[in-house]
């Protein structure tokens, strides 16, 4: 299978074609694929999603997929590297946190984000801003940075799992979006509590969860949290002590600790 390999950190294109010129592929890289105009099929992970005008999609390193166009369509791909995200959050780890979010979810959203018509308007108006800061891409890279992290924020209200989880309160997409979302706060973890957010108890929560993901909720939340770790750290952006403040480590040895 392709795989495109992207070294810049940030890469903003607009294209119109009547044919996909790709192959199905994967890339190291992240996506934020809007649809200015035009119809076709997005087949994601073995999904086939209907595209129109003023969809959005978001595809994450790994992600397989591809366009199969019906009428003319107006792409804009804003595609950016995990260099890009740790050097404009640098200090800051709010950004990072909500793509974060958005890409270990995405299983919540590869059939789409089902937005709101005042959230489409939005998101073109963004869109739009972010094609006249292209011309110069380097010197405008923080302002950039902002209007993808406003997409983030209308994306992730917009998630699905977030809309139906009282529907389904033992959902296995629900208890990993919730362990995706609480990753930085220790307290929140604890089987007892989620249990509570859920509507059961500590020991129903625990083999239900091992039982449907063949580990147990203890290891998931360390395997998890260790991988975000290791990720800031090879980027060489972040220190120990940093990182411990930003999980609710206790210390940097605990940090070293989780990595062994």
């Amino acid at each position: 299978m392709k795989r495109y390999k992207q070294f810049q950190p940030l890469i903003i294109s607009a294209f119109e074609v009547s044919e996909w010129p790709h192959p199905v592929h994967q890339h190291n890289h992240y996506e934020l694929i809007y649809i200015r105009h035009g119809a076709g099929l997005h087949q994601i992970g073995g999904n086939e999603l209907i595209y129109g005008q003023g969809d959005i999609f978001l595809i994450g390193p790994d992600d397989v997929h591809s366009f199969s166009i019906s009428t003319p369509t107006k792409f804009v791909f804003i595609k950016f590297t995990d260099v890009y995200v740790h050097q404009v959050n640098a200090g800051s780890a709010f950004g990072l946190r909500q793509l974060e979010y958005l890409i270990r979810s995405r299983e919540t959203h590869l059939s789409g984000f089902n937005l709101t018509d005042v959230d489409r308007i939005t998101i073109a108006g963004i869109i739009q801003v972010i094609l006249s800061l292209k011309q110069d891409e380097l010197h405008n890279e923080q302002l950039i940075w902002l209007q993808v992290l406003t997409i983030a924020a209308i994306l992730q209200r917009n998630m699905p799992e977030l809309k139906a989880a009282a529907g389904r309160s033992r959902d296995m997409q629900a208890v990993f979006c919730y362990v995706h979302k609480h990753i930085y706060t220790p307290a929140k973890l604890r089987s007892k509590v989620i249990a509570s957010q859920f509507n059961t108890t500590a020991d129903y929560i625990g083999p239900y969860f091992k039982r449907n993901a063949g580990i147990t909720l203890r290891e998931y939340i360390a395997f998890y949290r260790k991988s975000l770790i290791k990720k800031r750290l090879d980027t060489g952006t972040y220190s120990l002590k940093q990182i411990a403040a930003e999980f609710g480590l206790t210390d940097e040895s605990h940090v070293s600790k989780l990595l062994k």
